[in-house]
């Protein structure tokens, strides 16, 4: 069996701390010359601030806007205020400081997982390659943030390499703390399903992985079943919650008018832009397909895509919503993986920086609601 200890992935976690913490070295500066607090940006604004209310408080709190939408804290699934609330108490925390460990640990797990997925298929430098891009994304500072990418990017992660290794149970079970984390949960559930048929019509599935299979839905399950009796709207209920924040799937109708709008406007530059960044998303995923990923990678990842362009609402959100598609990332990993180390830490230095600058600007900007 593959080595997965802390030996082997150790260069994989040193690389995916370092570009981190250059990350948030950067906030730090960033926030001294400008006067913000850079605890305050990872830990108590936009949705950090609710997932906090929700450890303190538990679930029942609404915003009503002027125009009557109903911003409801029903929309935010209870892991990472659970385990907020778990760490928060002995170690004598606030929630959103407790969020941020929860984040650091989920996101060293999460760079774990990449590589561990990563070095299985295509070998141990495209693994450690891998866990480094995914660190200096562009958006990447939201893996240090009291939000809950870090922590759904670990349990998909591991629930996909348990998929990978036929270990059924180990998937189901993440694949239903990934569903208790994010409505995209869903992807990860779909990937358990995928590839427990495909292992039976070959014949080569077993009670485990039908118990696997029957594991995984669980939590989002049981939490959207909670959600629509509490409300009162059934299992529609937290269609209608995520409605009162102007979230929905429309096929990227929605979010194809706002580009069109930037295009036809003095904001062309940043239609454009958009444009390409949609562009190159579909152009990695074909990439993964002409690679032949497995196949529960690539559900995984096209549902996460999907989900995330074809959203209705919250376009500024689009970039943090594609951060556990690793995936997308391999073909790119296994690519540089051949090439000579001192090209590959060049290029991975300069986007780690670029990272850097851009998620220091962003949080003290307009920042990832």
């Amino acid at each position: 069996m593959r080595d997965l200890g802390l030996r082997r992935a150790a260069p994989a976690l040193a690389v995916f701390v370092a570009v981190r913490l250059l990350g948030l070295a950067a906030l730090a500066g960033w926030g001294a010359a400008v006067g913000s607090s850079p605890h305050t940006l990872l830990s108590a604004r936009w949705d950090s601030l609710w997932y906090a209310r929700i450890a303190g408080q538990g679930y029942g709190y609404e915003v009503v806007l002027p125009d009557g939408d109903v911003h409801a804290d029903l929309a935010f699934f209870p892991l990472l205020p659970w385990l907020e609330r778990l760490v928060a108490a002995p170690a004598g925390l606030s929630y959103g400081s407790a969020g941020l460990v929860v984040s650091a640990v989920a996101g060293l797990a999460a760079a774990w997982g990449v590589f561990a997925v990563a070095d299985l298929l295509y070998g141990r430098r495209a693994g450690v390659l891998a866990a480094a891009l995914w660190a200096a994304l562009p958006v990447a500072v939201v893996q240090s943030m009291a939000y809950s990418e870090s922590l759904f990017t670990a349990l998909a992660a591991w629930s996909l390499y348990g998929v990978l290794r036929d270990r059924w149970l180990t998937a189901g079970l993440l694949a239903a703390g990934a569903g208790l984390t994010r409505p995209v949960g869903a992807a990860v559930v779909a990937a358990v399903w995928v590839a427990a048929a495909l292992a039976r019509s070959r014949g080569e599935a077993s009670w485990r992985t039908a118990a696997g299979a029957a594991v995984a839905p669980l939590g989002a399950a049981a939490y959207v079943l909670w959600v629509g009796a509490r409300t009162g709207g059934g299992l529609l209920g937290y269609l209608d919650v995520q409605g009162g924040w102007g979230n929905g799937f429309d096929g990227g109708w929605a979010f194809a008018r706002f580009i069109g709008g930037k295009l036809a406007s003095p904001a062309f530059a940043a239609g454009a832009g958009l444009l390409l960044g949609v562009a190159l998303v579909l152009w990695l995923y074909a990439l993964c397909v002409r690679q032949r990923q497995p196949v529960a990678l690539l559900v995984y990842c096209g549902i996460v895509v999907a989900l995330a362009l074809c959203a209705s609402g919250y376009f500024g959100s689009k970039p943090r919503l594609l951060l556990p598609a690793f995936p997308l990332l391999l073909p790119a990993a296994a690519a540089m993986a051949r090439w000579r180390t001192r090209s590959a830490a060049l290029v991975l230095g300069a986007a780690a920086a670029l990272a850097a600058l851009y998620g220091a600007f962003w949080l003290n900007g307009s920042g990832p609601p």
